[in-house]
């Protein structure tokens, strides 16, 4: 598992959080929120557009609003120069 999640990283994957906000099946001036969270391809996100699509065909809430972020866990490698050198033994 998590040698799939570092290839995944690598390959451009980012950790996606997605706040879903709903109505109540039975009292729609009710919202209900719901949190989502996996590797997903930004920027078009297309787990997350599947889970959606999922969520609009079999359950009865809903969607009002989907916040998401999603944040690089892996980038480049940041390098900056020494000016000062020091030995130990």
């Amino acid at each position: 598992m998590i040698e799939k999640d570092l290839q995944r990283q690598l390959l451009g994957w980012s950790l996606t959080t997605a706040e879903i906000t709903y109505r109540m099946p039975d009292h729609r001036n009710l919202l209900q929120s719901y949190i989502w969270q996996e590797y997903d391809l930004a920027p078009r996100f297309p787990r997350l557009i599947k889970f959606l699509d999922f969520w609009h065909e079999n359950l009865d809430g809903p969607l009002a609003e989907v916040r998401v972020a999603h944040n690089k866990l892996i980038g480049p490698a940041e390098m900056r120069m020494v000016d000062t050198e020091w030995r130990l033994h």
